[in-house]
């Protein structure tokens, strides 16, 4: 007796279009399983990338400037201070507290929550905890020691729809540009920043004060037009001290840049309204 299993021979009554038409079904279940898989580990990878790695910010005002303009989209990256659930996606409460925490330099331009009501910031990191801290006619002294600044020159901004001239500050020159006085200030570490002043303002000189533990002081660049560290938090105002625990990253460069005047529907203003110039620039 032969014991091998029969193997089984095509029918040859079947319909050789029905056997086409369940092969093709076959073929594309196969292929939209395929493509689900990958479109799976796709997001799964975007969503670690921008979650651990870097993720995107963009600059909604002026406070920033020079360094960083209305318009600019930043790449962060996330590593730096630790993680927790600022990190993830909807604030998932996956990561308990804050893990390899690490507190910024001082200079680092930080992106955080702000204290009250949740919004991305950013800001220079000045103080750290244990610091003193205060201000003097416009110049920052920190640990006793007044932090070295010099005046250097204007800051030519062009001027558009997302950048305009601020009266009481700049002037308009040709038409196109808001020419404001920038300073350069470095810091006891050596790191060196520009910073725009408009002139004499009362939050240009503070008293002395101590930076607690577990906080920090922080400022815009643009130190007349910042809610920073010297207001108190309110939504949507001063951020107060800010907690360690509401840093999200460090920004790193600027990956886009565009000045308010592109239209969805005209593709083309999407590249003329671009700051090339911008692009790629260091922060």
């Amino acid at each position: 007796m032969n014991e091998n299993p029969r193997l089984t021979q095509p029918d040859a009554d079947a319909d050789p279009d029905a056997v086409a038409t369940a092969n093709k079904a076959d073929h594309e279940e196969e292929s939209w399983g395929d493509f689900t898989k990958f479109l799976l580990k796709l997001v799964l990878a975007v969503l670690i990338f921008r979650s651990f790695i870097f993720s995107p910010f963009t600059i909604p005002s002026e406070s920033m400037l020079p360094v960083l303009r209305n318009g600019d989209y930043l790449v962060a990256a996330k590593w730096p201070y630790g993680y927790s659930k600022l990190s993830l996606p909807f604030e998932a409460p996956l990561i308990p507290g804050r893990v390899f925490a690490d507190l910024p330099e001082r200079g680092d331009v930080v992106i955080f929550k702000h204290p009250v009501d949740g919004t991305d910031y950013v800001k220079r990191a000045i103080g750290l905890p244990g610091d003193t801290i205060a201000m003097q006619n416009g110049t920052l002294v920190i640990n006793g020691e007044p932090v070295q600044r010099e005046q250097a020159g204007f800051a030519d901004i062009p001027m558009s729809v997302n950048t305009q001239c601020r009266p009481d500050g700049g002037i308009v020159v040709e038409e196109t540009t808001c020419r404001y006085r920038q300073f350069r200030e470095t810091l006891p570490s050596g790191k060196s920043y520009m910073t725009l002043d408009f002139g004499p303002r009362p939050r240009d000189s503070f008293d002395t004060f101590i930076v607690p533990k577990g906080q920090l002081f922080v400022m815009g660049d643009n130190r007349d037009n910042s809610l920073d560290s010297r207001f108190p938090a309110t939504a949507g105002g001063g951020v107060g001290l800010v907690d360690a625990d509401l840093l999200v990253a460090r920004a790193s460069m600027v990956l886009w840049s565009t000045d308010g005047s592109a239209e969805w529907l005209l593709p083309w203003t999407w590249f003329t309204a671009a700051r090339w110039d911008r692009i790629g620039s260091d922060i």
